[in-house]
Order: structure tokens, then sequence, then C-alpha cells
């Protein structure tokens, strides 16, 4: 179940944030959103690059508590918005994962 609701945030739940944060052009932002899931790659670094039982945040370079605080400030700017709320939803969506596995 935690895996349908992990994927369902990365993918279904920034429709909507797209939708409300540039309703007219949606697309080009639920597009830049998806872009922001590259911050994954930083998995490639891990070994094993997946375990279930591991919590990202925290773990990898681009989830590390320093990089989340770089997103933070990365939502005044309003060139940079978008992509600091792709980040932070991001985090938090890898972060519920953590809380359900009980590692958060």
């Amino acid at each position: 179940m935690t895996t349908i609701i992990h994927y369902s945030l990365h993918f279904i739940a920034p429709l909507g944030i797209a939708y409300l944060y540039s309703p007219k052009n949606w697309k080009n932002a639920y597009f830049v959103l998806l872009g922001t899931m590259l911050v994954d790659l930083d998995h490639l670094l891990a070994s094993p690059i997946f375990d279930p039982d591991r919590c990202s945040v925290g773990f990898h370079p681009l989830h590390s508590y320093y990089a989340i605080l770089i997103y933070f400030f990365l939502l005044f700017p309003k060139r940079s918005r978008l992509v600091a709320i792709g980040l932070l939803f991001h985090m938090f969506t890898d972060g519920l994962d953590c809380w359900f596995q009980g590692t958060f």
C-alpha cells in the first residue's frame, strides 16, 4: 500500500500542484515538477541502489538536510519557486515512506 501512495504522490499529486500553481500553463508546470524527480539520481551512488528499508531522507546527498535547506531557500526567488516546490514535495513524499517504515 505504501508503494501505491509513494508513486501516486510522485506522479499524480504533481498534476494537482501544477494546476494550482499555473492553471493556464499546467502542462509545462507538470513537466517541471516531473523534472525535479531527477533528484533521485543520487540513488545511483548508493550500494545497493534500491533498498526498500532505507530512508532516503538524510541518506542520499540530494536528499540530505543541507540540500533540503537549499531547496527551501529556492522558494523565495520567483524563477526557482516551482522547482523548489517540486523538490520539497519530493522530500515530503520520501519522508512519508520513512515515517511509515518507522525509520524517521
